[in-house]
């Protein structure tokens, strides 16, 4: 139903509505930022624009698509939740950040119907859409007002059972107007009570994000009202309450806010102490896990909250994350875990890095089906308390694994995980870093591991053997033999069952960061001018530089004639001087191979690495990969039990109570609790 322009009046009790909760706010960016504008506003002349009416057709005037440069200013924005739209102008809010998600809703929650709410100064149109799964787009209704005031729709949802949104247009007439508010609203259950909820933050020497986090959420007077309390865990040596601004920020929040310092525990030790003492504390519904190096759009957590709240049953409910150097580029929209290969990636009806200054909501079909997922990132994801008492806390593996593994243990439990579009970060990207031939190498073997002995559907892990091996001797003919050391000791640990899992936690990184700078292509020098000239001792064949194969076929060939490569003797010129300089980006194991010797950047472009061909530990390390994977492919069943059976053992509050009580930071170990 719709309803005419209401009254002053009429909109203060529309807004005192008691059976009526709102969920989703029209909100706009008002720093300037013209990066994150595409996320929140769109003046694509491209979707034709509403009939004119019988008014504007009396009057002579037609409203037509907004011309000009609205889309590349931002002076139109007047507040946080305000847009001033010259005459005969339009604006779309089917926007990621502004459309409502509406088959999420419909799948998740038992929400029947959702209330469009929007408020003007002057005379306008309000042009209400909806999408298909599919990505076509629907005019649903076209209202008016004449002087200004509210407009307001009530909207099913039952037809968006695979996918699709709601967004409205925004129409000027003969003068301008603002727009006041506009929100989205759905009914109240019977006895229904909001959640509060508590913020987690980890962090490992990066106090001036951890300040920045505490002013952006004093600034926030609709998050305060449901925050209970802001929780940083303190890791590093650079503490953050020695950062310029600190004790004026934590003032704003008092009691809301409680420092807890720690010894370095990693992602899983800082999150699992976050999670800790909000169950402890025993106050809030939920637990929202945020990333230091972030930054919060601070009405995606309100809408994290809100739909948790109407959630079936306890849901966890995680942020998009966005590139902080491209700021309208989308990480992944969704992600779920390949059991075969027992490795995360996205979804496969989406698609990674998708810029939303290129192409639109409204003009990108794959983004209204909806994404379907088995975990979320833990740079933003609201996790009910309740299910935090149910299946315990993180593993306790320091980095990598821990999220998706928790998503996992969830569903088995019989808990979802929703990736809620609306709600996002900007987070620092990867792709500036290859953590995979860094000091995380032996996190991402090990936890890798670990994880698919508790939950791989497929007997002895389906295609990790294989895949582990092959990723080994891919290392191992790029002459990363660092990285290779790593993955072999984070094998050998597993072989040592789940008991190493907290006695190492506290010991390992030292460890591994020393036995890793042992090795040559480990040992990156900023100072790339002190290397030796290179000096090529044999022409490439042909003139023809090495490419990627183009097949399997033809990669086995390269790979066997690499690896037979790899035992004869080093050329002793190599040794004096690199052979090549070799960019990072094209650092790959059928160019490297072909190679003795050579001057390798690293993917942050800071220094480069001189690899070394070595005969000898090519042999031994290949030597020692087969026998580490034949063992644990003989002991995989028995390992698989233990792993699985003592799970529910070293994720327990008592069990990481004890590890936290061996790294605690004297004096100072809670501060403002």
């Amino acid at each position: 139903m719709s309803t005419a322009t209401q009254t002053k009046t009429e909109v203060a009790e529309t807004a005192a509505d008691t059976q009526w909760q709102t969920v989703h706010r029209i909100v706009l960016p008002v720093d300037g930022d013209m990066d994150t504008l595409p996320l929140y506003v769109d003046f694509n002349s491209a979707q034709r624009v509403v009939e004119e009416s019988s008014r504007n057709s009396r009057s002579g005037a037609a409203v037509s698509a907004v011309t000009g440069n609205a889309s590349s200013r931002s002076d139109f924005i007047t507040g946080r939740r305000e847009v001033r739209l010259s005459e005969h102008s339009r604006v779309s809010f089917g926007t990621y950040f502004n459309a409502f998600p509406a088959s999420y809703w419909r799948a998740h929650n038992d929400v029947e119907q959702v209330r469009l709410t929007v408020e003007t100064d002057a005379e306008a149109t309000v042009v209400v859409y909806r999408s298909s799964a599919r990505g076509t787009s629907n005019r649903v209704e076209s209202l008016t007002t004449e002087t200004g005031g509210v407009l307001s729709i009530d909207l099913p949802l039952k037809q968006f059972g695979d996918g699709g949104w709601y967004w409205f247009d925004l129409v000027s007439h003969a003068s301008s107007v603002n727009l006041l508010n506009a929100q989205w609203s759905v009914p109240k259950p019977e006895g229904f009570v909001p959640g509060s909820v508590s913020i987690a933050v980890t962090t490992f020497n990066r106090p001036d994000f951890c300040v920045r986090h505490l002013s952006t959420f004093a600034e926030s007077e609709e998050l305060l009202a449901v925050m209970d309390r802001l929780i940083i865990t303190d890791q590093g040596t650079k503490k953050v309450r020695d950062e310029e601004g600190y004790e004026e920020a934590a003032a704003v929040l008092g009691d809301k806010f409680r420092l807890v310092e720690q010894g370095n525990l990693g992602g899983s030790g800082g999150f699992a102490r976050g999670m800790y003492e909000t169950i402890n504390d025993g106050t809030s519904t939920y637990c929202l896990l945020l990333d230091d190096d972030v930054m919060v759009e601070t009405e995606g957590v309100l809408r994290a909250v809100q739909f948790a709240d109407f959630t079936r049953t306890p849901t966890i409910v995680g942020g998009h994350m966005f590139n902080l150097y491209e700021r309208s580029v989308l990480h992944t929209f969704g992600e779920s875990i390949n059991e075969w290969r027992f490795y995360w990636g996205p979804n496969q009806e989406t698609k990674e890095g998708h810029d939303f200054s290129a192409s639109n909501l409204r003009t990108t079909p794959w983004m209204h089906r909806r994404a379907d997922v088995d975990f979320n990132g833990w740079w933003m994801c609201l996790i009910p308390t309740q299910i935090i008492r149910d299946i315990g806390l993180p593993l306790p593996v320091f980095i990598k694994w821990d999220d998706a593994e928790f998503g996992i243990r969830a569903k088995a439990c019989g808990y979802k995980t929703v990736s809620l579009p609306g709600a996002a970060v900007w987070h620092m990207p990867w792709t500036e870093k290859d953590d995979t031939i860094d000091w995380q190498a032996y996190f991402h073997q090990r936890n890798r591991w670990v994880a698919a002995m508790i939950y791989s559907p497929y007997k002895k892990g389906g295609n990790l053997m294989k895949e582990s091996f092959a990723v080994d001797v891919r290392h191992l003919l790029s002459m990363q033999y660092s990285a290779v050391e790593l993955r072999l000791e984070a094998l050998e640990d597993v072989l040592k069952g789940p008991g190493h899992l907290h006695d190492t936690i506290k010991t390992k990184l030292p460890e591994i960061r020393k036995r890793r700078s042992e090795f040559s292509d480990a040992q990156v020098s900023t100072d790339v001018g002190a290397f030796p000239s290179t000096q090529r001792v044999r022409p490439p064949k042909r003139g023809i530089m090495p490419s990627a194969p183009r097949s399997m076929p033809a990669a086995f060939t390269k790979a066997v004639t690499g690896a037979a490569r790899q035992i004869m003797p080093v050329r002793d010129k190599a040794l004096e001087h690199p052979e090549a300089v070799v960019p990072a980006m094209d650092a790959r194991w059928w160019r490297l191979s072909q190679l003795d010797s050579a001057l390798v950047s690293s993917a942050d472009g800071t220094g480069a690495s001189w690899y070394k061909r070595d005969n000898e530990k090519f042999r031994a390390m290949i030597a020692r990969s087969l026998k580490l994977h034949k063992e644990l492919l003989q002991k995989w069943d028995r390992l698989s039990v233990e792993y699985r059976n003592e799970l529910p053992e070293y994720t327990s509050p008592a069990a990481w109570s004890e590890t936290f009580a061996a790294m605690a930071v004297d004096p100072g170990t809670d501060k403002n609790a």
